[in-house]
């Protein structure tokens, strides 16, 4: 009897070893299929991206067909529009966070307020430049830089209160408690103990977010829409890299295409560098 228990424990344990060795191969031939395609991506932008690169195209404006020119403009919207979309929705997307995860986690308005991030984080982003369409462009019946700041502020506020709810949670409530007992009121607590001890985590959820929003075309297309030529004024039509690459690209013009290739290899770094940026601010130092 115990001679045929062991048979059935042998098969069943040869079932499993088969089974996760399967499940392994699979598991490696997707990475590697995934590996290949981005891989080529990356070739293809290094390969036509960096022969587009030179001293014109961060001098020179947009320039019109067959003709030289830069992504200037389209250069300094981007940076402008993305940094004051990260100022708006930073301090927003944290202080939300902070409520949630310190002073109201289990009522029926957290559970609404998640429910409704949780939405904004899976929405796609035309929907968001579609929104403000409506409740800006159309009403001031004008393109604008502003009405993109807004779009991708919206985009930003939802990751930003994500990381910063996740990050104060997984803070030990001993560390709350210990402070407590020496009597430092709440908001002490938290801007003191719970929050700097969060902030590798909550940086990175806003390098996140404006490694996002950097790449975004659809909310800028409905709302700063672009400008040909140079522009600090943010209520006039404000050009943008994303925009400019998604019109360049689909041109028949070589030089536009040229600039396009050369415009996506500036995001990709940029991207890049903030995900190192936000890897070398989160390690931790022992």
């Amino acid at each position: 009897m115990s001679a045929v228990m062991k048979d059935a424990r042998l098969q069943k344990f040869n079932q499993r070893k088969l089974v996760n060795q399967l499940a392994i191969v699979l598991a490696m031939a997707a990475m590697l299929f995934g590996l290949v395609w981005l891989t080529w991506i990356l070739w293809e932008t290094l390969r036509l991206g960096i022969s587009g690169l030179s001293v014109a195209l961060f001098t020179q404006m947009t320039p019109p067909p067959n003709e030289a020119g830069g992504l200037a403009n389209a250069i300094f919207g981007s940076f402008l529009m993305v940094m004051l979309a990260t100022f708006v929705g930073t301090p927003i997307g944290i202080m939300a966070g902070i409520y949630l995860a310190e002073y109201d986690n289990k009522t029926w308005l957290a559970s609404v307020t998640r429910y409704v991030n949780d939405i904004l984080l899976s929405a796609p982003s035309i929907v968001v430049g579609l929104f403000i369409y409506a409740v800006v462009v159309s009403r001031f019946k004008s393109f604008s830089g502003w009405a993109g700041v807004l779009a991708l502020a919206l985009l930003v506020i939802p990751v930003v209160i994500r990381t910063t709810e996740n990050m104060l949670q997984l803070i030990p409530s001993a560390l709350r408690e210990a402070a407590y007992a020496l009597g430092a009121p709440k908001w002490k607590v938290i801007m003191s103990i719970t929050l700097k001890a969060a902030r590798a985590g909550v940086i990175t959820g806003i390098l996140l977010a404006v490694a996002r929003i950097s790449g975004e075309t659809a909310p800028l297309l409905f709302t700063a829409l672009s400008n040909q030529f140079w522009t600090s004024s943010l209520s006039e039509p404000m050009a943008s890299l994303p925009v400019t690459i998604f019109k360049f690209a689909l041109s028949p013009y070589e030089n536009w295409q040229q600039l396009a290739w050369a415009g996506v290899f500036l995001i990709t770094v940029a991207v890049l560098a903030l995900n190192i940026l936000a890897r070398l601010l989160t390690q931790e130092k022992h």
